[in-house]
């Protein structure tokens, strides 16, 4: 009889050990602190489906995650044990990994709150006892920032809170900061004059000029979005090109938008006289005929006969 042997033995005995309610219950009132243990109601513990762990470590890690309720109400606390026989310096960071990867199954449950995540490394290498640590900010080559940078709250840039007067010293970033602040708020004519400084400066490039424009068009409420941009590009030497451009683009739309209502109405009217006649007045106003075409659906005799009664 051949006997089956298992590619992984230290983790699949851990698993099957480990898989069961009572023995885990068992691990954890043993080895979980007392601050934690306080807070879990051991007798609701159940094993979660999913793996967290690198497919590329799989031969030398396996990790299971359990659910338990707290006993302070409605919630969860996330238990992980990670099975290790290879140490590996890094292991504190994989543990994070694994414990973020979790909060995200919980979020992605529905539930609105990160839930608690408590890893625990299971360690039986040859190596004794577990060489690294398990703190990972001792994952970094620099532990003192990163202790700085990540047991704090994170820097928070709040545009809507800033002066306009020291925003507008804010170099290259000035231009992008003031009109994010002000999209939704105030009509961006009012702010012609600080735009017009800014670009004075010639610290942005035409195509960064052609998105923010665009943008402020799409997102902002200028009444006269026309007149705004051709203000604008009256007083901006080095960026009246690109300004113009996306001028001339705003008028092909609103040509085509107006063709588009008078098509409705000739629909809504149910006569195709209608659209003949609009088309005919565009012709007449020096419309490219491709637009007049694409926006009525006319054919090119019906545009040609439209061009001989012009």
């Amino acid at each position: 009889m051949s006997k089956k042997f298992t590619p992984t033995p230290h983790d699949a005995i851990f698993k099957q050990f480990l898989s069961e309610k009572k023995t885990a219950k068992d691990f954890f009132d043993i080895w979980l602190p007392n601050e934690i243990k306080m807070l879990c109601d051991l007798a609701t513990l159940k094993v979660e489906s999913g793996s967290f762990v690198d497919s590329e470590m799989k031969n030398y890690q396996s990790d299971i995650l359990y659910s338990v309720n707290t006993k302070q109400g409605k919630g969860y606390i996330y238990l992980l044990i990670e099975h290790q026989s290879t140490p590996d310096k890094l292991m504190a960071w994989r543990l994070m990994r694994y414990s973020m990867a979790a909060m995200q199954k919980h979020l992605d449950s529905g539930n609105k709150e990160l839930p608690l995540v408590y890893p625990i490394l299971f360690y039986c290498g040859e190596q004794s006892p577990h060489p690294y640590s398990t703190d990972w900010l001792d994952c970094f080559s620099g532990r003192d920032i990163a202790e700085k940078i990540y047991t704090k709250p994170f820097k928070l840039v709040d545009v809507t809170t800033l002066e306009d007067g020291e925003i507008m010293q804010h170099r290259r970033m000035a231009l992008l900061e003031l009109i994010q602040k002000h999209i939704r708020r105030r009509d961006m004519t009012e702010l012609v004059n600080e735009i017009v400084k800014l670009l004075s400066y010639n610290y942005y490039t035409d195509d960064q000029v052609i998105t923010m424009f665009n943008y402020l068009i799409q997102e902002g409420n200028a009444q006269k979005p026309m007149q705004f941009i051709t203000e604008i590009a009256k007083q901006s030497e080095k960026h009246e090109g690109a300004l113009m451009t996306i001028a001339q683009q705003i008028e092909e739309i609103g040509i085509k938008k107006g063709i588009q209502q008078g098509i409705q109405k000739g629909k809504l009217e149910g006569e195709k006289e209608a659209t003949l006649k609009l088309a005919k007045q565009f012709l007449a106003n020096g419309v490219d005929r491709k637009i007049v075409k694409l926006s009525t659906g006319l054919s090119d005799k019906e545009l040609d006969k439209l061009e001989r009664k012009n």
